[in-house]
């Protein structure tokens, strides 16, 4: 049987950030379909311990929009909603919210405070976003440094921004290591 990883989330109006504490995750699978159907499976740990999550998701989200970042301690996710607007919860279910699932307090900005935060404290740990293709500037600049040390190399490469293939119906990303 499978164990569920701790979910941590927050939102602005048209996004969802959704971090998923793993370190050393193998073998990640990730899927994300239209209708907000959220699947996420992986191993960890010597023993290789399976751990699941199959969530639907509040409300419908945009896959192609959406951007997934693998790292060597967490696997963050950056949900695009379909529409601007503020979730009252996670997920579509009612009652009580899954115990794995937890606000991210370093990530939250209340919805009436969003436009006075606009991500200028947002801590992201060890994500490498850089290579996410966001949008913005569009420009190709030159590195002015273009030696990289052997370190960075590395550590870009223990870092890998994975970018599944995102089609009409839904967004999956497959990680082996």
């Amino acid at each position: 049987m499978s164990r569920h990883p701790n979910l941590k989330w927050a939102q602005r109006d048209d996004l969802v950030f959704m971090t998923i504490d793993l370190p050393d995750a193998k073998d990640v699978k990730l899927k994300l379909e239209p209708e907000g159907k959220f699947y996420f499976s992986a191993t960890s740990g010597a023993d290789n311990i399976p751990y699941e999550i199959d969530i639907n998701l509040y409300d419908k989200v945009d896959v192609n929009e959406s951007k997934v970042s693998v790292g060597s301690r967490s696997i963050v996710y950056l949900v695009k909603k379909e529409e601007s607007k503020w979730w009252s919860r996670l997920v579509k279910q009612e009652g009580r919210t899954p115990v794995f699932i937890k606000v991210d307090w370093n990530k939250w900005v209340d919805e009436d405070e969003q436009d006075e935060k606009a991500g200028a404290d947002m801590e992201y740990d060890d994500v490498n976003f850089s290579s996410l293709n966001l949008g913005g500037g569009g420009e190709d600049y030159e590195d002015e440094d273009e030696s990289d040390t052997e370190e960075e190399i590395e550590s870009t490469i223990e870092e890998q921004t994975v970018r599944g293939e995102q089609g009409a119906s839904s967004s999956q990303v497959e990680v082996k290591s």
